[in-house]
């Protein structure tokens, strides 16, 4: 039976060792990341998060206003924790960079993926974005993604 955190939104279930791919939007939308030197802050987070154990990043891209990141969740974590610890970790290292307090709307999405799902297509879907938004022609211009898969 999945964990459930006390600060999990209703029917959100936090399993350690499952696939999420999550979806965090900036305050405002503004576009903190369309500098890829900002955006790298946030890649070397990510990083930080697996070498923790926190989390396994399967795939992940850094768009100008939000990012999606696949991962599995760390055998001993609990998702909204690893979630507060990235956004807290990016707020307090980009937010006077820009005079801001916190860069992160609230909260999250998340979709916890199913047995049945094919992860590399969620990992292409997710590295695609630039592709989709018209920022670049071919995703190898992109500075602000990375999978396992590709």
């Amino acid at each position: 039976m999945p964990a459930q955190g006390s600060n999990l939104r209703r029917g959100r279930f936090s399993e350690p060792g499952r696939i999420y791919l999550i979806t965090t939007v900036t305050r405002e939308r503004q576009p903190l990341f369309a500098d890829w030197r900002i955006g790298r802050q946030l890649v070397k987070i990510l990083r930080a998060s697996d070498q923790a154990g926190m989390s396994t990043t399967l795939a992940f891209v850094i768009m100008p206003d939000h990012l999606h990141w696949l991962f599995t969740l760390g055998e001993a974590s609990d998702l909204s924790a690893v979630m507060k610890h990235v956004k807290g970790q990016s707020s307090r290292l980009i937010s006077p960079l820009f005079g801001l307090n916190g860069i992160w709307q609230n909260g999250f999405h998340d979709h916890a993926a199913r047995a049945d799902e094919d992860i590399q297509d969620m990992a292409r879907y997710v590295v695609a974005n630039p592709l989709r938004a018209g920022l670049v022609q071919k995703l190898g211009d992109y500075p602000l993604w990375d999978a396992i898969y590709l």
